[in-house]
């Protein structure tokens, strides 16, 4: 009898922690979480205005990735922040003044060429990448980082498209946010899966010279 009474006190205690935990997201966390959401979202619309001018095929397979990104960054707000996500739902349009100048940014160069598209791709993912290195550094929840993890292996396969793409076309793609040999190791690795987990459905990062930046190669990606 008191094994049992025990054990169930310990049971209650573990629970409390745990629920405590999981509702004491820091303001780092929320303003990684809250900044990444719109990250995924530009990387969404910037390829659908893209893709809407140059007929390639990273263009028109990955949005349908960056929406479930974008999904699962709303969910993960809504479950471990205990907030509802604010943002605009106009393509194109952001709340972040930073975003929304690097979205035009961007879109302007991608519509020059199709090879500068496809450099503007890589870009995204590369500092998607970055900023989501960066956010797991500074969580040890279990839920987000999950989500973390499976945005970033999308963002490697993206980034392995968008290079395969400019291979296609005779241009050897060149790092331009991460180290160079970071971007290869992922270059010259397989296409990954994801493991059936997460939330269902990945953001960008602190570039070289373009606030906190942007970088995805053939194919949508695992995720």
């Amino acid at each position: 009898m008191q094994l049992k009474t025990l054990i169930t006190s310990i049971t209650l205690m573990v629970g409390m922690s745990m629920s405590y935990y999981i509702q004491a997201a820091t303001s780092v966390e929320q303003q990684h979480a809250n900044y990444m959401l719109e990250e995924e979202k530009l990387a969404r619309d910037l390829y659908l205005s893209l893709g809407a001018k140059w007929d390639l095929m990273p263009l028109k397979n990955i949005p349908s990735s960056e929406q479930r990104h974008f999904d699962s960054m709303k969910q993960l707000i809504q479950s471990y922040l205990k907030q509802n996500p604010v943002v605009n739902e106009t393509v194109g349009k952001f709340n972040n003044p930073e975003l929304q100048a690097l979205y035009n940014q961007l879109l302007a160069q991608g519509l020059k060429s199709p090879q500068d598209a496809l450099q503007v791709g890589g870009l995204v993912e590369e500092t998607d990448i970055a900023d989501l290195q960066k956010a797991l550094a500074d969580t040890k929840d279990p839920q987000s980082r999950q989500v973390y993890e499976e945005l970033m292996r999308g963002s490697r396969n993206h980034l392995r498209a968008f290079a395969s793409q400019l291979a296609a076309q005779g241009i050897l793609y060149k790092a331009q946010v991460l180290l160079d040999n970071e971007v290869q190791a992922i270059l010259t690795s397989p296409q990954e899966r994801g493991n059936g987990q997460g939330m269902g459905h990945g953001g960008m990062g602190h570039g070289q010279g373009m606030g906190r930046g942007m970088g995805r190669g053939q194919g949508a990606g695992a995720y």
